[in-house]
């Protein structure tokens, strides 16, 4: 389920197809699956309900997972520049990150002509994960991917090596702030409280479970080279 429409208005016609397309692809097989259950629908049916060939829905989707799950690659770039920005902490590049879904997902819901509907469907879609073997293996596996893409850009900032385990285990850290996001998006956006709320209560929890990380953060950033783990975080 796709909840971020931004795109580069200078973006040419062919590419604008595109981005048409692969949303169309996205939103059509989302819908097929809330209806029919993941398993039941095969990718060749999502192609006929889009008009085009199975071929071509693989041009834009590697996986039959990948069409619902679709937006980490958005993700794992704004992940590396973040992390990167010495402007900034890590904790609060990531906070920033996903401040942005959050406020993307709210302002989809805003959008809706029926909010309760709308609810129920993001309520469903996180259901559907959560029930689904190869939907919930197929974000482990994605979420350990960009896991390694923090550790990287953490390992850069700080001078250290990516299988040090510094930056590892800050990196393990960061990401499972999306796992306090996701519950709390579970718990909170239930169709009885008002949007705003939901906005100010997952965006707590993220960020006191941010604050947990930020202080080891510091440590590491201002310890000397080459010292161990245990002594740099101690």
């Amino acid at each position: 389920m796709r909840a971020d429409h931004e795109h580069d208005g200078a973006e040419g016609l062919r590419e604008r197809k595109k981005r048409l397309l692969r949303q169309r692809l996205s939103d059509t097989a989302t819908e097929m699956f809330l209806d029919r259950g993941f398993d039941a629908v095969r990718v060749i049916e999502v192609a006929a309900a889009c008009d085009v060939s199975e071929k071509t829905v693989y041009n834009y989707f590697p996986t039959k997972e990948s069409l619902i799950l679709d937006r980490w690659e958005a993700t794992t770039a704004a992940i590396q520049a973040g992390i990167a920005d010495t402007r900034v902490s890590p904790v609060d590049a990531v906070l920033r990150i996903l401040a942005g879904e959050l406020g993307a997902l709210t302002a989809w819901l805003r959008a809706q002509p029926d909010l309760s509907e709308a609810t129920a469907s993001v309520r469903r879609f996180g259901q559907l994960i959560a029930s689904t073997p190869a939907l919930r293996s197929y974000q482990s596996d994605t979420l350990t991917g960009l896991t390694e893409v923090a550790a990287q850009a953490l390992a850069g900032r700080y001078g250290l090596s990516p299988d040090e385990p510094e930056p590892q285990v800050a990196a393990v850290a960061l990401l499972g702030l999306w796992h306090i996001h996701f519950r709390a998006l579970g718990k909170y956006l239930d169709g009885t409280v008002a949007l705003d709320q939901v906005e100010k209560a997952v965006s707590g929890e993220v960020e006191r479970a941010g604050q947990l990380i930020a202080d080891g953060l510091r440590r590491l950033g201002s310890a000397p080279r080459g010292r161990s783990a245990a002594t740099a975080l101690a």
